[in-house]
This record gives structure tokens, sequence and C-alpha cells, in this order.
């Protein structure tokens, strides 16, 4: 069974927008949608941007920074939709009038990007 942290209230997260809150160790951008409400990694795998900032309609985020548009329900990458890229999803519950979201506490690194391929620490 997952943990499920709180990260905000109902009503904190205004209808048709996102906010940004830190989860065992990840930004996760929480959206709040007529049909509830979802979450994703917050930033975009293109560049880094925070997607819980972007112009959210029909389901979808578009990224603030390059307009990627990414579904806020699976995190697909909708403008390439078979591409592999995506923010990873996180499955969210309404406790009382808590929004809960479960985090796993490794995620694995984004489509493309193997662990070893990660740029070194400054300094080495």
């Amino acid at each position: 069974m997952p943990n499920f942290t709180t990260v905000a209230t109902i009503g904190d997260i205004p209808l048709g927008e996102g906010r940004a809150y830190p989860v065992n160790g990840r930004m996760v951008a929480v959206f709040h949608l007529e049909d509830g409400y979802h979450a994703i990694d917050d930033s975009c795998p293109h560049m880094g941007a925070s997607l819980a900032g972007g112009y959210v309609e029909d389901g979808a985020v578009m990224c603030p920074w390059h307009a990627w548009r990414f579904c806020v329900n699976t995190g697909c990458w909708l403008d390439s939709p078979k591409s592999p890229l995506r923010a990873a999803p996180y499955e969210v519950r309404i406790n009382g009038d808590q929004v809960q979201v479960a985090v796993p506490d490794k995620v694995a690194p984004p489509p493309g990007l193997a662990a070893d391929d990660a740029p070194p620490p400054e300094g080495t």
C-alpha cells in the first residue's frame, strides 16, 4: 500500500489551476480539474520548468517555458503521444478535506536519461 502525504486541503488549489508541493524529495504538481485532483512531476522533462504554473485546459498543462503539453492524469507528452517522454504521474486521494499524494521513495530517472547519464557533481 502506498504512503500518502497531505499536500493541501480542498479549496487550496483553484479549479483549473495547479500548485507545486515537495513530496519525498520531489516537487509534485497537483492540479484541480472538474473531475478531481491529479498529480504529476512538477519538473518539465524538456528543460525543467515548473509545470504547476502552466496553463491548464482540457486535462492538459502547457509548460510555461516552451509550450510542451502534458496530460495531468497520465503525464503523457501530448505533442508526441507515442514518445516515452512523460512527466511521472502520481496517485491522488481525498481523505476528508485533505488532498493527498503518493510518491514512491525512489523515482526512476525520466525516460531517455539513465542514472549513468546524469551529469557529474560540480567541482569534479
